[in-house]
């Protein structure tokens, strides 16, 4: 799952170990960052036409702009929430998603009161975690809340939640209902009202972590076994009018991304996930948009560990969508 980070120096502004005081402090807002100066957990970029601005939103609920994706300005504080709601004073932010719906904005984040505690499993405290949805109309926010408190179940931590739109123009959030309470992470989705102001039912499957045939781990007993993680679901269609899902999970202690794609070409899939990953080891949680210039690129960020500390730095690829499948082609060079 993604994590929280420390704020760095001054080039290295962003994420890092989220406290219970994350969401109150301020950060000096500079000009000229350099993409891989940024210390980013999940990054997803909205390419704003409206504005001719690139806006990069991921964990710790912060938010960058710029014009040419090279050199960013920021960070901005743009999610505001409810202190009476679920979430409490100071909720920790995660996967934080830009999309633009229906001439308003809308800000996909995961969020956490680690106040409230939901559960215990093999020992584990699970606090009351869950995807939700905050709207403006601006792309830099403010993001506010809606009209529903709760678009997920109070009792089960979900995450990672996503804006899928179906061929019918019914909007959908996809989701993961984590490992942690069930043991096998799925991904699962919820209908959404037509102002995306709450959710409709109740969320079913779509998959579970245990159908990917690459992610791997170890059980107690050191035998073999699929990955139980499910993280950072993404959306889109090919050329050819395909359905892919790109999700990420883990090769043993190695963050890994894959591709699922739906043989209805629905929602309702089945999944047939793809037999290999699609990116280098150690990049994930990716989601796709295109340039002003009409190429399509995948947001990532890389993840390694360096003298026994997380590092997470945010980087662009080069995508292939014209055919049947997703091909990540290599590095986007500015």
């Amino acid at each position: 799952m993604i994590f929280v980070k420390q704020f760095g120096a001054i080039l290295l502004i962003c994420l890092f170990s989220v406290t219970k005081n994350f969401s109150q402090q301020r950060f000096q807002v500079k000009s000229g960052i350099p993409l891989d100066s940024i210390r980013l957990s999940d990054p997803s970029v909205l390419a704003d036409k409206n504005t001719q601005m690139y806006y990069m939103t991921g964990t710790g609920g912060l938010l960058w702009k710029s014009k040419d994706l090279e050199y960013w300005e920021g960070p901005y504080h743009v999610a505001k929430t409810n202190p009476d709601s679920w979430m409490g004073e100071k909720p920790m932010i995660w996967a934080a998603e830009l999309h633009q719906y229906k001439n308003k904005y809308y800000y996909f984040a995961t969020f956490t009161n680690r106040d409230v505690k939901i559960d215990t499993v093999a020992g584990n405290i699970i606090e009351r975690r869950a995807s939700h949805v905050l709207v403006s109309d601006k792309p830099e926010g403010p993001y506010m809340p809606m009209a529903d408190r709760t678009y997920l179940p109070a009792n089960k931590p979900t995450l990672d939640g996503t804006l899928w739109v179906d061929m019918n123009g019914k909007p959908y959030m996809v989701y993961c209902y984590e490992w942690l309470q069930n043991g096998n992470g799925t991904m699962e989705k919820i209908e959404l009202k037509s102002d995306l102001s709450g959710s409709l039912g109740e969320g079913e499957l779509l998959f579970k972590a245990s159908d990917s045939p690459w992610s791997r781990e170890k059980d107690s007993q050191g035998n073999d076994k699929p990955n139980k993680v499910t993280d950072g679901p993404y959306l889109f269609r090919t050329g050819t009018g395909r359905l892919g899902m790109i999700w990420t999970s883990w090769i043993y202690n190695v963050y890994t991304q894959g591709v699922a794609y739906s043989k209805s070409g629905t929602l309702d899939g089945p999944w047939d996930q793809a037999k290999n990953p699609i990116t280098p080891p150690n990049f994930g949680h990716g989601m796709l948009f295109e340039t002003f210039e009409g190429k399509t690129l995948m947001a990532v960020h890389s993840h390694k560990k360096v003298n026994d500390r997380t590092i997470r730095i945010p980087h662009l690829f080069e995508v292939d969508l014209t055919g049947d499948k997703l091909k990540v082609i290599k590095p986007f060079k500015f």
